[in-house]
């Protein structure tokens, strides 16, 4: 991709483009994403489809979420509804809808549908090839402004499915090179940066817009860590990426319609990047690598859930998978467990093994729970069990252990089944030789001492199943069942909704009422 004067750079193979610390990034990030919307073809088959796979996941989250009446999207989604497009605008639909809405507000509602049960797509912001593992996490979950923007501006399905990936790129590539978390600031900004570009790009904005969309973004809409604090986890953890995203859209809207906002944000000494990382005059902290063609692309490295859980948590549930593999009884005889010893690495100690955790009430920090977590699944395996009949030795996988909402209703919360399983736990630290191999694994081991049947160990889990060095076909059968689970009930015809959200080869019409399909529960006018 040709780069002129005045934005530095080169690029390291055909494939990709490097936008230098010593270049005005934000310019970089403008006429990237212009001259990648331009483009129509070159970026590989499969990346196109992990795309797909990725919307198609948070498509699933999302109709759930609504169907179920999660709080914080009915709220967003009935402040949407109450609005009418802008002056000049087409306006967006939110999921389950008839007409379109002020489009900021439908990006809101159905950004905030899709991430409210935090069991979309995952990334961990690490590419060991190029040395960039920062380690920042984020998720899958932009995808409504891609939609939006695509309909305001009349683009089709090919076009929207690159805008799509454009902001998994962006997004993707600053969670290499930038760890926001060091700096107590909620991951979901780095998504906004991504959106504000793409969405003034797609609704042809010119290189100075796009910069300036990004400069406000950056200068006045950074969510911080707050949200996350606390024993109790609220509605604004999984809000976070919805607020995000609107105040993006709010943004590309004002830079579109003439305001200016500050130049070169990303070598400002008084933005977040040069504050918190001081660097020589002239530079940003990082150079940034984005992905033009082929399979070049960050979304490659990103996580499947297999659930409703943390990622964090995944190496412990493949350890439960392994252990009923191993040991298929344990599961009809839980009341012999004595004790379980989970060894795991920083940050997941932090995060999800926090002495608070252990007492969850609410659904966002018992699926942030690791304690929580194991003892559903455990739970849940012995369910299955029973249901089966005690003389069945088929092993559990992933497919009977799968934890969906139901699993966080107030009963299951309040369950003292989970409770008593909860103190038989012990969550350690594995030290230098587990911390080593994040973020490229989810390092994690699992042992349960068992009155009859001895010590089960489910040895070091580094890859598991989700993982993006996991098996792809795997992986996808397990995504592929959760999206039925969870739209099971929400819509008339599941296989329907799943052809409906093929992307690729839709017209622009059909991308316009793209998440215009009735939703059981959900008031459509």
């Amino acid at each position: 991709m040709p780069v002129t004067s005045p934005v530095p750079s080169s690029s390291s193979s055909d494939q990709t483009l490097l936008l230098p610390k010593a270049s005005n990034q934000a310019r970089g990030l403008a006429r990237y994403a212009l001259e990648f919307l331009r483009r129509s073809g070159g970026v590989g088959r499969r990346t196109l489809e992990r795309v797909e796979q990725f919307h198609l996941d948070s498509v699933g989250c999302g109709v759930s979420s609504l169907a179920l009446s999660a709080n914080a999207p009915a709220v967003l989604r009935r402040e949407a509804m109450a609005t009418s497009p802008a002056r000049g605008s087409r306006g967006a639909i939110c999921f389950g809808a008839s007409r379109p809405v002020a489009v900021e507000k439908a990006v809101a509602a159905n950004a905030s549908a899709v991430r409210e049960w935090d069991s979309n797509g995952t990334n961990f912001g690490y590419d060991a090839a190029r040395g960039r593992t920062a380690g920042e996490f984020g998720h899958n979950d932009f995808y409504p402004v891609a939609v939006a923007a695509a309909g305001e501006a009349g683009l089709d399905g090919d076009a929207t499915l690159r805008l799509m990936l454009l902001i998994d790129e962006i997004r993707g590539r600053l969670a290499e090179v930038f760890a926001l978390r060091r700096y107590s600031i909620d991951h979901v900004h780095h998504g906004a940066v991504a959106c504000a570009a793409a969405y003034a790009a797609a609704l042809g904005g010119t290189e100075d817009q796009i910069e300036s969309a990004i400069g406000m973004v950056v200068a006045h809409y950074v969510p911080f860590r707050a949200i996350r604090a606390g024993h109790q986890l609220s509605d604004s953890k999984g809000a976070s990426a919805a607020l995000a995203a609107e105040a993006a859209v709010m943004s590309a809207r004002r830079a579109l319609a003439g305001f200016v906002g500050p130049p070169d944000v990303f070598r400002n000494p008084l933005a977040i990047y040069r504050l918190n990382e001081p660097c020589p005059e002239g530079e940003s902290p990082f150079d940034l690598e984005l992905g033009v063609a082929g399979d070049a692309f960050a979304i490659h490295s990103m996580h499947f859930k297999l659930g409703l859980y943390e990622h964090q948590s995944a190496g412990a549930l493949q350890g439960v998978v392994d252990i009923f593999k191993k040991h298929p009884q344990l599961a009809g005889d839980l009341a012999g467990v004595r004790s379980l010893r989970v060894r795991i690495y920083e940050p997941a100690f932090s995060i999800i093994a926090d002495p608070a955790k252990r007492t969850p009430s609410t659904r966002q920090s018992a699926d942030h729970s690791l304690p929580y977590i194991l003892a559903r699944t455990l739970l849940k395996g012995s369910q299955v069990r029973g249901s089966q009949g005690a003389g069945d030795g088929k092993a559990l996988g992933w497919e009977e252990l799968m934890l969906l909402p139901a699993d966080y209703d107030d009963d299951s919360l309040r369950d003292p089944a989970v409770a008593d399983l909860i103190a038989k736990m012990e969550i350690v630290r594995g030290g230098p030789s587990y911390d080593r191999l994040y973020p490229e694994g989810i390092p994690t081991s699992l042992e349960v001492v068992h009155a009859t049947l001895g010590t089960l160990d489910s040895g070091l889990v580094q890859y598991p199943l989700g993982h993006a060095r996991s098996d792809a076909g795997r992986t996808a059968a397990v995504v592929n069942l959760k999206f039925e689970r969870l739209v099971a009930g929400a819509v008339d015809d599941p296989q329907a909704l799943r052809a409906r959200m093929q992307v690729a080869g839709r017209t622009p019409a059909e991308i316009v009422e793209l998440y215009g399909f009735p939703i059981h529960g959900c008031d459509r006018s």
